[in-house]
Parts: C-alpha cells; structure tokens; sequence
C-alpha cells in the first residue's frame, strides 16, 4: 500500500477514537465492577507501542501525519469587535442573573455558565476546534468601542519584566477557586469576582491596549496556549485543517512563560482528578464516607495543588535535560523546555475532557432549564416544556461502561498524540534519528507512567 494511503488511514483512526471521558461519585459502583485492570494496561501498552513503532517509522511519515491541508483565504476580522462586545453585554447579564437571580448554583444562568458553558465545554471546543477567543472574549470588543467613542490614544509600554507572571498567577488564583474555595458556585459571590476581574482587566487593557490581554490574562493565555491544539488553524495566510497538534510543529515555539502555563495547566487538571480520591482523602487523615466540606481542606488542597505543580514541571525539566544529554545535543534547558512543553497539550486536554465528562452531561441538562426560565418566574423561553434532568445514564452498567471506555480512549488519544508530536519535533531539530530517539526516551518513558498515572485516576474510589 502507498505510504499516502497509510497516512490517510492513521489520521482517520486518530481522529475517529471516542473523545468523551471522566469518573463520577454517582456511577462508581458500577465502575468499580468494570475490568479496569484489562482497559488500563491495555491503555499503557497502546501508548508504548506508539512509542516503539515510531523506531521504525519514517521520519517523512510522521512529518506527512502533522501536514495541514489549505482550505481558504478568508478574513473576518472585522467581525470580531461586534462578537466581542455581544459578549461582554452577555456577561454583564449573567453577572445580572447572578446577583439578583435564583440562589440555587444549578438554577442560576451564571454559576451554570461559568462552570458548565464556559470552563468545560469552550475549553473543549477551542482545544479540539478552532481558535473562538478572539471572537468571543469580553475585553477586546468594548476597548475598540471606548477608542471609537473617545478617540484613539497611545498605549503605555507593558514593562518587560512582567512576562508572563501575572497571567499565570491569575490561572492560579481560578484554579484556587475551583479546587480549594469553599463556595464557588454560589452565585451571587461568583457574580462580584466576575465581575471584579472583567473590570480590572479591562482598565489595564485601556492603559496597555490589547498587549495586555495577551500577557497578563489568565483565559487569553490558556486559550492561545488552546489554539496550538485545534484541527483548524491559520497558516501561511490560509485557513488550514489537519490533525489535532499540527500547528504546534508549524508555528514559532512558545517562550518559556508559556511553556510553563502548558505543565501547569496539566498539573493542575491532574491534581484536580486526585484530590477527589480516597486516596487523597486517606494522606490527609479523613474518611471520605464523613467528608466535612470544602472549607475543611483549604490549605490541604492548595498546598496539594503548588506541590502538584511544582513536581511536575521538575519531572518534566529533568527528562527533557536527561534526554539531551543521552543525546549529546548541546542546547539550553530552558530552550528544550520551551520546545517540547506543547506536546503536553494533548494529555491536559484529554484529561479536562476525562474528567468533567459526566458533570457536563448532567449539568448541560441544568443549562438548558436555566436559560429557559432564568430568573424563576415559571417562563419557558425555550419551550422546553415538561424537562426533567436525567441521569439515567448512571444507573446501568452497560452506560457506564460505554463513558468510562470512552474516558479511557480520550486519555490514550492525547497520550498518543502527545508521543507523536513529540518525536516529530525532535526528528526536526535533531540531524539523526538516532538522536531523536534518545533525545525521547526519557520523556516517552515520562507519558508512559503518566498514562498509567491518568487512568488509575479514572478508575480510582471517588466521594
């Protein structure tokens, strides 16, 4: 068969692997009943095989799999304040709902919104998709407004030293948010710190212009880190599609800020996966069955989370240095670092999807009876009528067994795509093959034991 036809084939079955996944309180009975033995090694022994085969495969093979097609030239930029500033006029709405709508976190649009809408499902969507941020973020809109209304006037210079500090310290201040703050759903809470950080970034982009977004906004930062992911992608002034990551292999790498948010964000999706286990539970001397609340655990979780982070981004740097020095390559750390930082992409995404899967399919039903009666006054904007929430799908094993093998494949699939990218890249920046190899075995053998780190997670007892 044509080496064409093989690649063509492989990128069909990449992109045709189930990617849906997570573990929830309410389905573990049953999943504590599937073999997960059978579907974690099978799990671990997919992504090494990957890691053998790709030994053999050609390195023009690898380069052809990551190869975009051109679809069109096209520019909609003009587009992008309106969709911005609708934006902004919708969040200032939700925050509305928030402060003077229902109390209750799974009937208030914004609670509902923020956690479901926007944190699972637009991280999925810009991961897998296409680049929606610039579109759909609520600052850029409104600050071309405010120019348009009062005339346009010089930014002030974004001090170099800044980097990329304040935006990944925001990153952690949502992340203390969503795994430590004993009250994150409630809404009219929620709805004074949207609000509070949609006005501190919009006044400091007034100051420093769009720069600022870019450099200090946690959400433009996870979002542009996102975008190297997406299957549609522009290249060479042409709109593109090709396989999950190739734009990772086509755009000028990422500084070494950036690289950083990429461990971290993988870090901190993996740390927000253990720290719902038993076993978590068990180093921090409570018993899961008398869990006393978020508020017990505070400073437990949000040391876990530093400590989380801090390990991973060492392991990462020590198997990227262990490696180049196996390879006798004489380049800088912080220049591999930088390099190979983006293949963890694939793997932070699979597990966003993994683990939220099955609070996305309860909580979307709660969306859709929010957005249709907002405020509890009996309307039904959406006619959905007589709307029940179901979680059926929780109650039989044979449902439960259809997500959590699904869980298991989007997780192998961005372990996979993660080896992929990473020998793609080291076979272009290294002159043999040979060094590439070597270059990669620390840090394939670093996926690996992640592989069988992420899926214990998932298979892991869970309050």
């Amino acid at each position: 068969m044509h080496h064409k036809h093989l690649i063509l084939i492989l990128k069909l079955t990449l992109l045709g692997i189930p990617s849906v996944a997570n573990a929830h309180a309410s389905e573990q009975g049953f999943v504590l009943l599937l073999p997960t033995d059978f579907y974690t090694g099978a799990g671990v022994a997919a992504v090494a095989l990957t890691v053998l085969a790709l030994i053999f495969v050609p390195a023009a093979w690898l380069h052809a799999l990551f190869r975009p097609v051109a679809l069109t030239r096209i520019s909609l930029r003009g587009l992008r304040a309106l969709t911005s500033t609708a934006s902004a006029v919708f969040l200032l709405l939700l925050i509305g709902a928030g402060l003077f709508g229902p109390h209750d976190p799974l009937s208030n649009p914004l609670t509902l919104m923020i956690w479901t809408v926007f944190w699972i499902g637009f991280v999925t969507i810009q991961g897998l998709i296409g680049n929606l941020w610039p579109w759909l973020n609520p600052w850029s809109g409104p600050l071309q407004l405010i120019r348009a209304l009062f005339g346009p006037w010089g930014f002030a210079r974004l001090p170099v030293t800044l980097g990329y500090s304040f935006g990944i310290s925001a990153f952690f201040g949502f992340a203390y948010l969503l795994l430590a703050d004993p009250a994150p759903n409630d809404p009219d809470r929620l709805a004074r710190l949207v609000a509070a950080y949609w006005l501190f970034h919009m006044i400091f982009a007034v100051i420093y212009g769009p720069r600022w977004l870019r450099r200090a906004e946690g959400f433009t930062l996870i979002f542009h880190a996102y975008s190297r992911l997406t299957m549609l992608g522009r290249h060479k002034d042409r709109l593109c599609l090709g396989l999950p990551g190739w734009q990772i292999l086509h755009r000028r790498r990422f500084p070494i800020g950036m690289s950083l948010l990429i461990v971290i964000l993988l870090g901190t999706g993996s740390f927000d996966g253990l720290n719902e286990t038993f076993w978590w539970l068990a180093r921090l001397g409570i018993n899961p069955l008398e869990f006393p609340g978020r508020s017990a655990v505070i400073i437990q979780n949000t040391t876990g989370m530093l400590i989380a982070n801090a390990a991973l981004i060492s392991v990462f740097a020590a198997m990227i240095a262990l490696g180049m020095r196996l390879a006798r390559v004489q380049i800088r750390l912080g220049t591999a670092f930088a390099l190979f930082a983006p293949t963890l992409l694939p793997i932070a995404l699979g597990y966003h999807v993994a683990h939220y899967l099955t609070s996305f399919l309860v909580d979307s039903q709660y969306v859709l009876v929010a957005l249709s009666d907002p405020f509890l006054t009996g309307a039904d904007w959406l006619g959905l009528g007589d709307f029940y929430v179901s979680t059926g799908f929780f109650k039989t094993q044979a449902s439960v067994r259809l997500i959590f093998v699904s869980q298991v494949g989007v997780i192998v699939l961005g372990h996979v795509l993660a080896v992929l990218l990473a020998h793609a890249i080291a076979l272009r920046r290294f002159t043999t093959s040979s060094g590439a190899a070597l270059s990669q075995a620390p840090l394939a053998g670093f996926m690996i034991a992640y592989t069988l780190f992420g899926l214990w997670l998932l298979a892991s007892p869970r309050f």
